[in-house]
């Protein structure tokens, strides 16, 4: 899709510190006067606030179906009310999970990828795709404590397998997120900054 402006997703495990590092990509874009917005699915909508209350914070997860479903649903509606219109008006968006968060955690539940393609077909694909990557034993240690229907050693190794699967495929791009912080946030910023002066050129 051509768009004036550029679409970045950070993805990851859950607490493998993609929200911190997409919060501050884009303020470190901001600061070098680019105009940088931040967003995340579920999205701030009424279907994104049904899927935290009702879907997320819980012990027991729903049927998988049900979850990518909804996913789906929001997703639909977070980049025809928010996502289109930025990059319309030339920002760059980072937003903290995207479609492959459907595919790893709903095909790690055991759905069928094509179908998950399938349903999410009004879901562009992003200029970048960067992936925070940590052991699946750090995110369940930093996940206790929680209320995440997630905190699962076996949840959470399924869903490394697929977004290895995307990885190999050139679908994401992986970043070690198991070092300091300064070191990780530095190497997004550098992949980003990069991939915003090929999207400049061409």
């Amino acid at each position: 899709m051509k768009e004036r402006g550029l679409f970045i997703c950070v993805e990851g495990l859950d607490a493998s510190g993609k929200t911190t590092h997409a919060h501050r990509l884009v303020r470190s874009l901001q600061k070098r006067g680019l105009d940088a917005i931040y967003t995340t699915e579920p999205s701030g909508a009424e279907i994104g606030g049904f899927i935290r209350k009702h879907i997320l914070e819980r012990r027991r997860r729903v049927p998988s179906v049900v979850e990518a479903l909804l996913f789906a649903v929001d997703r639909v509606d977070h980049v025809r009310k928010k996502i289109k219109p930025a990059l319309k008006g030339g920002k760059i968006v980072v937003s903290d999970r995207y479609v492959y968060s459907s595919l790893a955690y709903q095909g790690a539940a055991g759905l069928d990828m094509k179908w998950i393609e399938k349903i999410n077909k009004l879901a562009f694909p992003p200029n970048l795709s960067i992936y925070i990557d940590i052991p699946p034993e750090v995110a369940v240690r930093r996940l206790r404590g929680r209320r995440s229907v997630m905190e699962q050693l076996k949840i959470q190794l399924n869903v490394q397998g697929i977004y290895a699967i995307l990885v190999k495929n050139g679908s994401l791009l992986p970043v070690d997120g198991n070092r300091p912080r300064n070191e990780v946030a530095k190497d997004v910023l550098t992949i980003v900054l990069d991939s915003l002066e090929n999207h400049r050129k061409h």
